[in-house]
């Protein structure tokens, strides 16, 4: 299957680098298996933190899961050195902030939750556990005496 990036986009207003934090945050999705086409009901995560082995030894990956349907035992890893931020140059336009390795199944939705972080984008004032799950975030600037936020994230899955 290969690989798949995984674009964001977003209004970014006052704040710059939104970014996950941590090998423990939860990139929640939605998976499609490649052999079958059955779509996961509910929604599972992935973190850089697990590691499962592949069957005969051919390495490991985030997750490996056997698919409901049809039995084929499918994976997905995350490819930690494509985790891009997303800054205030990128407001309004699509950006690949992370790549999966698919090998069987393929991310088809994604939900954003809690664990990105960002900071202000003249103060560098730092935010911490940003939740875009109601896909809006808005804050403070204490510095500035401003509001900052991200607002409208929507995403969409290309290939690499």
């Amino acid at each position: 299957m290969g690989k798949v990036g995984l674009q964001l986009r977003a209004t970014m207003e006052g704040v710059t680098g939104l970014r996950p934090v941590g090998e423990d945050f939860r990139w929640y999705l939605k998976m499609k298996c490649g052999s079958c086409g059955e779509i996961s009901e509910r929604w599972q995560y992935i973190r850089l933190m697990d590691s499962v082995p592949l069957k005969g030894g051919r390495g490991k990956a985030s997750m490996v899961q056997k698919c409901r349907l049809c039995s084929r035992e499918n994976s997905i890893d995350i490819l930690s050195n494509t985790i891009k931020p997303y800054n205030a140059e990128d407001s309004e336009t699509f950006k690949t902030i992370v790549e999966f390795e698919c090998r069987g199944l393929e991310p088809v939705d994604f939900q954003p939750q809690a664990g990105f972080a960002a900071e202000g984008t003249e103060s560098r004032t730092p935010f911490s556990d940003i939740n875009l799950q109601e896909k809006d975030w808005n804050d403070y600037d204490e510095t500035l005496k401003a509001s900052v936020g991200i607002y409208d994230v929507t995403h969409q899955f290309v290939k690499c």
